[in-house]
């Protein structure tokens, strides 16, 4: 399945994959994943509550984010995208070209959010 290439380059890169968060359970069905996750739907739902207002919404998460936890802006943006495959998966058919659109507009507004304060 993997070169040996490719196997080595996995295990060089894998502790990197922890940057963040150091002392979670990376494997499948973690509870620390589940956790995290829960969190970051809970405020993906602020801002879809606050559609008109994404900016308010999310201000004190993007403090967290840049102030406190010093989060890699780039990681918002490969959020989304990450969002965007499983809204895919789960909708199957429902999850039309202009569902696709929709969301990517939203998810690049709430990622503009998180980010502007990088600036």
């Amino acid at each position: 399945m993997l070169a040996a290439d490719e196997k080595r380059l996995i295990l060089l890169t894998w502790n990197k994959t922890k940057t963040y968060f150091p002392h979670f359970d990376l494997r499948p069905d973690s509870k620390h994943i589940r956790w995290h996750g829960k969190k970051v739907v809970a405020a993906l739902g602020d801002a879809v509550r606050h559609i008109d207002n994404i900016s308010e919404a999310l201000s004190a998460l993007s403090n967290l984010h840049v102030y406190s936890l010093r989060v890699d802006p780039v990681n918002f943006k490969l959020l989304c995208h990450c969002f965007q495959v499983v809204l895919a998966v789960h909708l199957a058919d429902k999850y039309t070209p202009q569902v696709h659109l929709a969301y990517d507009k939203f998810l690049a507004a709430v990622s503009a959010v998180l980010t502007k304060k990088y600036r």
